[in-house]
């Protein structure tokens, strides 16, 4: 790991940049891989490629540049990768947003198929955390697609992120190997890096919602959930909490069934989208499929 070692004095405590430094290095160490911050056009080439074969963009079209990264790295940005040796298995970029330097805007990540299921993609975020809090920047926000079930289950509940918004096709058409060609609705989340959900997950004791629970004893009710053939059910939900189900695997059912797919999409518009729209707050992400919804207002 590479320029995390000495904080900077500002507006974030020197013990909270030291402990972040600690839980990354242990979970860099737990994947068997080195992130290094990354500045070469070599390496920098090498990222293009592997975010290319992950996300199987169009002909002609790529998710970044050589010529991108170069200027994000140049102008002070996040960019890093993981290794295995000399084998780039992960990477992730960053960029400053406004006002400047006040958060940074975490745009893409991605972990080869042969890195899978070793917590790299965890150690990156946590690398990704260390170093902005050395940068006495103490917001990182990011999207992602809300019918990604494992995506949904690592950001709320592995890293702690919190969600702020719905958006609405919020890139435009993508048309690549992952998103297809439906409407790219999103979520944005904002993960409070010194705060005390991304400090315990990053000592992996992220806070859990246990949505079976809630029904059980707590009166929860689902406003949407996988409807027998596997397309979405939508219920009336009045209570304080709401349970919003996605799809086990939507990116199977996008290649499988597209129209299926798309009435995915609508429904978690509609449902989960119009929650938010009335200030309803994404408490948690139970891993069997379930968003946690409440109703109340914060004090």
């Amino acid at each position: 790991m590479t320029d995390l070692a000495t904080p900077e004095s500002g507006l974030v405590s020197p013990a909270v940049s030291a402990a972040a430094l600690a839980a990354a290095t242990a979970a860099a160490a737990a994947s068997h891989v080195e992130i290094r911050d990354l500045t070469e056009v070599s390496d920098l080439t090498e990222v293009c490629r592997l975010f290319a074969s992950i996300w199987q963009p169009g002909a002609g079209a790529q998710p970044v540049t050589t010529e991108l990264l170069r200027a994000m790295a140049a102008a002070g940005n996040y960019v890093a990768g993981a290794y295995e040796g000399d084998e780039l298995l992960g990477a992730c970029l960053g960029f400053f947003g406004s006002p400047a330097k006040a958060s940074l805007h975490s745009h893409i990540a991605g972990v080869a198929p042969r890195g899978l299921g070793r917590g790299i993609g965890f150690a990156l975020k946590l690398h990704q955390r260390a170093w902005a809090l050395r940068q006495n920047v103490s917001l990182i926000t990011w999207t992602f697609d809300p019918l990604v079930r494992r995506n949904a289950h690592f950001n709320l509940a592995k890293l702690g992120a919190g969600p702020a918004r719905y958006l609405p096709d919020f890139y435009g058409p993508m048309r690549d190997g992952i998103n297809g060609a439906g409407d790219t609705d999103r979520l944005m989340v904002r993960w409070d890096l010194p705060g005390p959900a991304a400090s315990a997950a990053s000592l992996g004791e992220p806070a859990r919602v246990d949505a079976a629970a809630l029904r059980e004893r707590g009166g929860a009710a689902a406003a949407l959930s996988v409807a027998p053939d596997g397309g979405p059910l939508t219920a009336v939900a009045d209570g304080p909490v709401v349970l919003v189900g996605v799809p086990p695997d939507i990116e199977a059912l996008r290649r499988r069934d597209p129209g299926r797919g798309q009435a995915w999409r609508v429904a978690l518009r509609e449902v989960l989208g119009g929650l938010m729209a009335e200030e309803a707050r994404v408490i948690g992400f139970d891993r069997a499929g379930w968003y946690v919804v409440s109703r109340e207002k914060s004090s």
